[in-house]
């Protein structure tokens, strides 16, 4: 039997994966897992084992995201349900004054869109964002692309949100690492990004229109029915803290010089700050603020994590379906394939920050294409596997630790955001611009914030390798 190069298997998985979703309008958990087949019948190893991988690497990428996604679903719905998102947008408000309106939105789904998918972010805050723009005069356009930029670059640098999440498992980086560094290279492109949005709307000048259909704008509750502030955001911070403190501990553990109350504590944490209990704990604080907050009856109660739990289902098995697909990549031999094509034999393997731009490079092709940001990162984080993983699953040295290529990729999936993807449009039509403005205000914006994270990437990997 002919072996085929590696490089072609690569681009007949990839081609599957974009003919299914774009041209045969597939669903991506159909289009991945059947690439992942397609993949691992083509690369090399036994045939009696060729499919039976495939459902295994599956089974492990669910073992890995699927408690943690599942938990995330639920506490983002009973954040919305509770009021408790809408307490934290106030939080925000209350401190920086109405008259930063833009900032506070920003921050808001910075803040929200960790726990909250992007697309509920923007449900929840687009009403504030109206009621903001008729109270205080502000530019209607500022507020909503504000609002849209921070919840965008959470969305798809800090876990548990399932495209980094995804990224942090094939790439083999500790979660608490990834939400760490996420957040580092997210703050700084957000406060840049939000300064071109500032002069891009001194240029650009839409206004706010009435809500497609003529329905009713809903008007906020009162302040004497939202939860306190602690409790409000209790549910989002708890698993950053418990995650990130066991990361900061298990590091300084291993260390010759930890003494015993240094290992106690690192062992104390390794068990409550393990993602899967830490949203565990997360989600039961969430659905304890919703009932003390809305008294739902028990039918009420098991109906709302049973909507939750079935939108989750789906990003599961996205998620895990992309990470078999990454899994087969490796099979084939990708990682060294690409290597000699940049090196050509003349290293031992790639290095340096052309690891980064090729992870960003890539990431932006494949959103481009086929307008998932998820699938982006999934395939993107499967080939880039490949190419930094060892055999033995050790990173091959390329002078700064690979969370920055994670971040790299990560920024890439937000880049070309158009007409096929479902963001665009959830910011069209509820934002109530023409496909033409989004293009030149939502698309242009998005896509310069990628870029910037990306410089500011490369600027955290040289001042701050990790290695």
């Amino acid at each position: 039997m002919f072996d085929l190069n590696p490089l072609i298997i690569l681009g007949i998985g990839i081609a599957v994966v974009l003919g299914m979703i774009i041209v045969l309008r597939i669903n991506a958990f159909v289009a991945l897992i059947s690439a992942a087949i397609v993949v691992s019948l083509l690369a090399p190893g036994d045939w009696a084992v060729k499919i039976s991988r495939v459902a295994e690497e599956f089974g492990k990428t669910v073992g890995n995201i699927g408690i943690v996604i599942a938990m995330a679903a639920i506490i983002g719905k009973c954040l919305t349900d509770s009021g408790a998102a809408d307490r934290v947008v106030r939080m925000f408000t209350n401190f920086l004054g109405e008259k930063r309106a833009p900032v506070s939105l920003m921050a808001s789904g910075f803040v929200l869109s960790v726990p909250v998918f992007f697309d509920t972010v923007f449900y929840l805050l687009l009403p504030l964002a109206r009621s903001m723009h008729r109270k205080t005069g502000l530019k209607y356009l500022l507020l909503i692309l504000a609002m849209g930029a921070g919840a965008s670059i959470t969305h798809s640098l800090v876990p548990p949100t399932p495209g980094p999440l995804l990224i942090a498992g094939q790439l083999k980086i500790d979660v608490g690492m990834m939400m760490m560094i996420g957040l580092a290279v997210s703050i700084p492109t957000a406060a840049i990004i939000y300064f071109f949005i500032r002069w891009l709307t001194t240029m650009i000048d839409i206004p706010m229109r009435p809500i497609e259909g003529g329905a009713a704008e809903p008007e906020p509750l009162p302040d004497d029915r939202l939860p306190g502030l602690f409790v409000s955001i209790l549910p989002i911070i708890l698993p950053v803290i418990l995650i990130s403190a066991n990361t900061i501990l298990l590091a300084l553990a291993k260390k010759d010089t930890a003494g015993a109350g240094l290992v106690l504590a690192a062992n104390i944490t390794a068990v409550v700050g393990n993602a899967n209990l830490a949203m565990l704990i997360s989600a039961a604080i969430a659905l304890a603020v919703l009932y003390c907050q809305r008294k739902p009856t028990r039918q009420q109660m098991a109906e709302i994590i049973e909507s939750s739990l079935m939108s989750a289902g789906v990003i599961i098995l996205i998620t895990a379906a992309g990470g078999a697909f990454g899994a087969m990549l490796r099979e084939a031999q990708i990682g060294p394939a690409i290597e000699n094509l940049f090196v050509g034999g003349g290293a031992s393997h790639i290095a340096g920050l052309k690891v980064i731009f090729m992870g960003f490079a890539v990431a932006c092709l494949l959103k481009f294409a086929q307008g998932s940001s998820t699938v982006s990162m999934i395939t993107t984080a499967g080939m880039m596997a490949s190419l930094i993983l060892g055999p033995d699953g050790s990173y091959v040295q390329i002078g700064y630790h690979p969370v920055y290529v994670a971040a790299a990729i990560g920024f890439g999936a937000q880049c070309g955001n158009w007409m096929n993807d479902s963001g665009f449009w959830v910011f069209a039509k509820m934002g109530g611009l023409t496909e033409v403005e989004t293009l030149r205000t939502w698309t242009v914006t998005v896509s310069l914030m990628a870029v910037i994270g990306l410089f500011v990437t490369v600027a955290f990997a040289k001042m701050l390798p990790l290695v």
